[in-house]
Order: C-alpha cells, then sequence, then structure tokens
C-alpha cells in the first residue's frame, strides 16, 4: 500500500496526543489538514493553538457532514467511537483509517503488537525493556508510549516498535500488519464503544489474522477464544501457559518458567518474578517470548524481569496505615481485571468499585467478593448498577469523593487487610483518565496518614 499526501485535504477525527502527531506528521508531508472534535475550542489547550498556527483548521464542539465528505482521507485518532459521519464518509469511497494504519504505510523496522483485555501496558513495557536492555534499538508505542506515527519519519530498518494496540485501534485497520502478535487474553470489555462482545472480539482478532508466513503470534493457551485462533493463523504460533505444558513457547513447571522452541530452557524460577498476581505471570512469559524471537539470550531477560517492578496504577502498593495496605489498581477498568487483582492477596480486601460504566457483567463478582472482600464501597455513574448486581454479597456503601472513599475504607479494613482501588469501571465520569483518578486516590491516603501522624 503507496500513500501520497501531498496536497490532500485529510480530517483527523479526534485531537489529544496523538491526534496532534498525526498534525504534526501530516503537515510535514504537504497535506492540507482539518480537526474535529466534540470538544469546545478552549478544552483543547496550547497544542491546539500551535497547530491553528501552523495552518491546521479546527472544527470544536462536534461533528459536521460536510467535514468527512469533502476530504481525501479521514483518519481516526484512538477512541474515536463509530460515528454516522464516518460511515457516510466510508459509503462514499473515502478512505475512513487509524492512526495506526497511516504509520504502518510509511514506517520503516518491525512492529511488535501487543492487544488483551488486560496486561497490555505491562506486557508492553517489560517487552520493550528486555529488547533495549539487550542492546537492540526498540521503541515503546502506541498507547503506553509515544504513538506510532511519530516514529514514521525517522523509523530505520532497524527499529522496533514494541506496540500496545486497542480494539479501538483495530476497528480501523484495513492493511495494518505487525512481525510479531502478542493477544494476551479477552473478557467482557468496551462494549458501550463495540456495541457487542462479538464486534468486539472481531477487531481484536485482526492482529493475528492480519499476519503471514513468516510472521510470529503469541497466544494464551489458556484463553479459549484466543487459543482459537491457532488453526486460523497464518504465523508461527507460540503459546503461553501457566498451566500446561506447551510445545512451542513458554510455561509453567514446578515452579519455574520454562522456554521451549527446539529445546527446553529454564528462563528463571516464577518466585523471582516481582509483580504481584498470577496474572502478571502470564504477562511476563508473554514478554519473554518477545524476547526470545528476537534473539534475546535467557540470561539477560532473567536480568530485566528481576528489575521491573511494574507500572503505577497497576497493583501499586501506596502506603501503610496502622497495619492497613492501601493499592493503587485504578488501571482495573474491566470486571476481569478485578477478579485478577482479588486473587493477587491472601488476606482481607476493602474494595473500592466504580466509575463509568463500559458494558461490564458486575454479576461476575459475586462469588470472588463473597470469597476475599470484608466491604466494597461504591462511587462514580455505575454505583447504582454495580451495586444492583452484587446486592447481598458483602455489606455495600456508597461515598461521593475519594477523600471520604480513602477514609471509609481505613474505617472499615482491619490490621493485615487491604484497601484496593480496582474501579471495573473507566474513570471519565470523574477524571481525565485513570492516570488522574489513580493519583488522587494516592494523594488522599497520603493526606490519610499525615493526619494519622499528627493525632
Amino acid at each position: 500500500m503507496t500513500m501520497e499526501l501531498k496536497d490532500k485535504k485529510v480530517l483527523v477525527v479526534g485531537l489529544a496526543r496523538t491526534g496532534e502527531a498525526l498534525c504534526r506528521f501530516l503537515l510535514r508531508r504537504g497535506a492540507h489538514v482539518r480537526v474535529t472534535e466534540k470538544k469546545t475550542w478552549e478544552a483543547l489547550g496550547r497544542g491546539a493553538a500551535l497547530l491553528r498556527d501552523r495552518g491546521v483548521e479546527f472544527e470544536t464542539g462536534g461533528h459536521r457532514i460536510g467535514s468527512f465528505l469533502g476530504v481525501d482521507l479521514v483518519v481516526l485518532s484512538p477512541g474515536v467511537p463509530p460515528l454516522p459521519e464516518t460511515g457516510a464518509a466510508a459509503e462514499k469511497g473515502i478512505p475512513v483509517i487509524s492512526e495506526i494504519e497511516l504509520a504502518y504505510v510509511f514506517l520503516k523496522g518491525r512492529i511488535v503488537g501487543i492487544t488483551g483485555s488486560n496486561g497490555k501496558s505491562t506486557t508492553t513495557t517489560l517487552a520493550h525493556r528486555i529488547l533495549e536492555d539487550s542492546g537492540l534499538r526498540a521503541f515503546a508505542a502506541g498507547n503506553i508510549g509515544t504513538p506510532l506515527i511519530s516514529f514514521a519519519d525517522r523509523s530505520r530498518d532497524d527499529d522496533i516498535y514494541v506496540t500496545e494496540i486497542s480494539s479501538f485501534q483495530l476497528d480501523a485497520v484495513l492493511d495494518f500488519k505487525v512481525a510479531v502478535s502478542a493477544f494476551l487474553n479477552i473478557s467482557l470489555n468496551h462494549l458501550d464503544w463495540h456495541g457487542s462482545f462479538e464486534d468486539y472480539h472481531a477487531a481484536k482478532r485482526k492482529l493475528v489474522l492480519a499476519q503471514v508466513k513468516g510472521d510470529a503470534a503469541i497466544l494464551n493457551r489458556d484463553d479459549a477464544l484466543v487459543w482459537a485462533l491457532r488453526p486460523e493463523a497464518r504465523s508461527k504460533v507460540y503459546a503461553f501457559s501457566r498451566r500446561r505444558k506447551v510445545a512451542r513457547g513458554c510455561f509453567l513447571r514446578d515452579g519455574r518458567i520454562v522456554l521451549r522452541d527446539r529445546a527446553e530452557t529454564p528462563l528463571m524460577k516464577a518466585a523471582e518474578v516481582r509483580l504481584p498476581g498470577l496474572h502478571n505471570l502470564e504477562n511476563v512469559m508473554a514478554a519473554a517470548l518477545v524476547g526470545h524471537l528476537f534473539g534475546v539470550a535467557p540470561g539477560r531477560m532473567r536480568a530485566t524481569i528481576n528489575g521491573f517492578k511494574g507500572l503505577e496504577h497497576r497493583l501499586e502498593n501506596v502506603r501503610t496505615i496502622k497495619g492497613v495496605l492501601f493499592v493503587n489498581d485504578s488501571k482495573a477498568t474491566t470486571v476481569d481485571a478485578v477478579i485478577k487483582a482479588l486473587e493477587s492477596f491472601d488476606r482481607k480486601i476493602v474494595l473500592i468499585l466504580g466509575g463509568k460504566d463500559k458494558g461490564g457483567d458486575f454479576t461476575l463478582l459475586r462469588k470472588p467478593l463473597e470469597k476475599k472482600v470484608r466491604k466494597v464501597l461504591l462511587i462514580g455513574q455505575a454505583a447504582g448498577k454495580i451495586r444492583a448486581a452484587v446486592e447481598g454479597t458483602v455489606p455495600l456503601e456508597t461515598a461521593v469523593s475519594f477523600k471520604e472513599l480513602v477514609r471509609k475504607g481505613f474505617e472499615a479494613a482491619s490490621p493485615g487487610d487491604v484497601v484496593l482501588l480496582a474501579p471495573a469501571c473507566t474513570s471519565w465520569d470523574m477524571f481525565n483518565n485513570f492516570e488522574e483518578r489513580g493519583r488522587t486516590f494516592k494523594r488522599e491516603v497520603k493526606n490519610l496518614a499525615r493526619k494519622m501522624e499528627e493525632r
């Protein structure tokens, strides 16, 4: 696929970080760029003003059908939902593509694409560090790092782009293909965006099914829907499993992580992994397979994994106050992620749930709550829906602020307990993103600790 952008009219849908990167790339290629945004001009910030000074046109406060029909190309920023306007453009024969599709056309080097309902950021970060620590020219890209399009103009043939890829981005790809794919898991997620689990799954599948002979796919052997892609995959499949031995890939045996490709190679003891939770052993195995496929020696990988403590907002220990541990897992925006977080602790938990619902089935939390949780604290738009789904399992209480949540969590906990922020929802009802939510939680925990010390 080739693409000439000089003097073409290109519409960028949605600004934010990726939209700004798209605009800069398109301007360098001589395109006439217009941005359409549902936010007001005042809400866009300085980046938009700088782009306007360089000739980018803006329409704000909503999308107008004429903007979509009067261009040569429509490029979607990540997270832009299906719109009637994009459908109208496609019906008229105007290409509608995602940012990663545009980047793919111009990018040199190889792409590692990592997707899944949970664990993408952790796996992407660790895989990137494994490659980088071994001396390879590796870059973290996509949702976890720099937008892929930002590398296009300065990319080299020996570059490796370890890219976190969402279902939103995959939904609008046409020819996009990665050299190495990793499909970590799949569970109910983003139904508010995709409309159905089938459509969500179909978007995720594209990452693997677009690959050809000579490519490699890393699949979760323990996830039936992920493993079901194996017969359809044209790429060489590597499995990871913590439940069984695999013919080619990575697995757990007698408390050790083992690599198997022609021969078996012990990688490390599972106990050496510093990330909490069995699900993180899966993330480590997937990342190790990425390293293996690029020729990184097991000893070098082991050193990187040993030094990896995880990411902010992912089962992050915040502080212990009078024997009560506060843990920030703000990135746990799905029901499945919450269940995995609960399984990571062998002590009672006061659990904080709520935010903006994205179509999750909260009834799946009933048994884990009965088994692991002392009390649930609810907040945000989804509080009522969650209450209706789990009523009768454990005591429930609602809060209106994170200051109140932290105080009530501490009051409900006993020494040795965990107060866990694992919301099962997005943050968009109260915050700009999960990072802001997590940092607010941490600030209130520190404020509580200071008050305790002053007494």
